[in-house]
């Protein structure tokens, strides 16, 4: 099935006979989350069809699974994200909606400063950097209801082209 094709019937609400089938069919709609767009993931959010938490436990269980010899995610505030996920869903129970990307989980480069979030640009000397406040980039994903799960790897200041540096090493290319 297609992503769209999972995404539209879970959005039809169809009810299958039994609790084994509704379970399938969320597992379904999960597996696809991978694969659409942060556009898409908050429309789904919204209509819940999927739950903030959901869709971050699953994004977090990826980045265990596959990341590993990769390297991409460098830093990740799995407790501060679920609780800011459980907020986004509890917030959308209630009618509230915070923004566009109300619920959507998502990593930003380590060059940016995340607030309570090791912040390194792949700097020696800033590897045990917490920054106190977010950099307007981030300010502005969070005050649009995105969820900031993680930092990915970036070359020293941003400055090449590689992802390698001395505080996380090399990211490499799954292909």
């Amino acid at each position: 099935m297609s992503p769209t094709g999972a995404w539209q019937y879970a959005r039809a609400g169809r009810k299958e006979e039994t609790n084994h089938h509704i379970v399938e069919r969320k597992e379904s709609v999960v597996s696809e989350l991978a694969y659409v767009t942060a556009i898409e993931l908050a429309q789904k959010i919204r209509q819940r069809a999927v739950s903030s938490r959901e869709v971050l436990d699953h994004l977090l269980e990826r980045v265990a699974k596959l990341d590993k010899g990769i390297n991409s995610v460098v830093t990740i505030a799995a407790e501060r994200a679920r609780a800011d996920a459980d907020a986004a869903d509890a917030a959308l129970a209630r009618g509230e909606v915070r923004g566009p990307l109300h619920g959507v989980p998502m990593t930003v480069k380590d060059s940016f400063q995340t607030a309570g979030m090791r912040t390194t640009s792949g700097a020696p000397e800033l590897a045990d950097f917490v920054p106190h406040e977010d950099a307007w980039p981030v300010a502005r994903l969070r005050a649009a209801g995105a969820i900031i799960f993680g930092k990915t790897n970036l070359p020293i200041y941003a400055g090449d082209l590689q992802s390698y540096n001395k505080v996380f090493g090399t990211t490499n290319n799954p292909y």
